[in-house]
């Protein structure tokens, strides 16, 4: 019984995590203006809504006694989280140099951090626990991660461009 209470805690701490990070995304939506931008935080918001009813799935087991967390579970299927092309990576980047977008630094490195604080607890937990809960616990934080490197690339390449901006007369 002890071990189905932590569980539950950990997966609900997950479930708040993930419904944060899905509230940041949609915001930072309507912030941006770059269709490129846009559309990866779109994909990113799908993604969100489908870990939210993964571990709600999760959840609904434990609460109802499934201390395995049984085969019921579904995992859904995510695609490979290579949102640009070359191309349009490219259009993305320069557009956001010719924009000025500073603000858009700010949300990839924060929507970085998300992902990362993600990632690590979903890693941390997993080595917790076992079974049934840690192989979901694993798969989501391979999930994250992934989404972690997408934003580190961005945030990394959007921070070099600006500080080899030059800055003035």
């Amino acid at each position: 019984m002890e071990k189905q209470k932590n569980l539950i805690k950990i997966f609900e701490y997950a479930l708040n995590q993930e419904e944060t990070g899905l509230s940041f995304f949609t915001a930072s939506i309507e912030r941006m203006g770059i269709g490129s931008a846009v559309t990866a935080f779109k994909q990113l918001v799908r993604e969100e809504q489908s870990h939210i009813v993964f571990i709600t799935q999760i959840l609904d087991q434990l609460r109802g006694g499934d201390v395995a967390l049984g085969n019921s579970a579904a995992v859904p299927e995510f695609p490979n989280l290579d949102f640009f092309d070359k191309r349009a990576e490219a259009e993305f980047l320069e557009q956001c140099v010719q924009g000025s977008m500073i603000p858009d630094v700010t949300v990839f490195n924060t929507a970085w951090l998300i992902e990362k604080d993600l990632s690590e607890f979903y890693s941390n937990m997993a080595k917790r626990t076992d079974g049934k809960a840690a192989e979901a616990l694993n798969m989501l934080a391979r999930w994250e991660m992934q989404h972690e490197r997408f934003f580190k690339r961005f945030r990394d390449k959007l921070s070099e461009q600006y500080a080899n901006m030059p800055w003035g007369g």
